[in-house]
């Protein structure tokens, strides 16, 4: 009967702990709460700062970011890019960096109705989502950073 209460605890510490990660997780897997005002995440998340170089690669990645997947982007030496989501082209003139992080984080926010993903929802508002990303953000606060600084460049 202990073996099996403490399986479960294992089981619930790892599914629920804040990223999906029991113990001392990197801290760029901590889920760190997030307040949207007037369209826009005034903090970075975590008060990490983004790389603009890693957030292009992250942009272009079809494992990661894959902002190609949807969306037009200065990335000419990929070949295909997506036509679903307006073309980012000129978005760091459109959108300050706190706005682009609030389209970044969740989308739905802004849109109700968009197909875009929330890629740093809380991971308790998730339902339906695959078992690799149980627990989980689809992005890391890391690269949700990564993203903004790089996109804030596109002006």
């Amino acid at each position: 009967m202990r073996l099996v209460k403490t399986t479960r605890l294992i089981l619930i510490s790892v599914f629920f702990a804040p990223c999906g990660w029991a113990g001392d997780a990197p801290t760029e897997q901590r889920y760190c709460d997030w307040q949207a005002k007037d369209f826009a995440v005034e903090a970075s998340l975590c008060g990490l700062a983004g790389d603009p170089l890693r957030g292009r690669t992250l942009a272009a990645d079809s494992h990661a970011g894959n902002c190609l997947a949807c969306h037009r982007m200065p990335i000419p030496e990929e070949p295909f890019h997506g036509t679903i989501g307006p073309p980012l082209h000129a978005i760091g003139s459109r959108y300050t960096a706190a706005q682009i992080r609030l389209r970044i984080v969740d989308e739905q926010q802004v849109n109700p109705m968009t197909i875009m993903p929330g890629f740093y929802r809380d991971p308790k508002l998730a339902n339906r989502v695959a078992n690799d990303f149980w627990g989980k953000t689809f992005l890391t606060a890391q690269q949700v950073e990564d993203l903004v600084a790089y996109l804030a460049t596109l002006k």
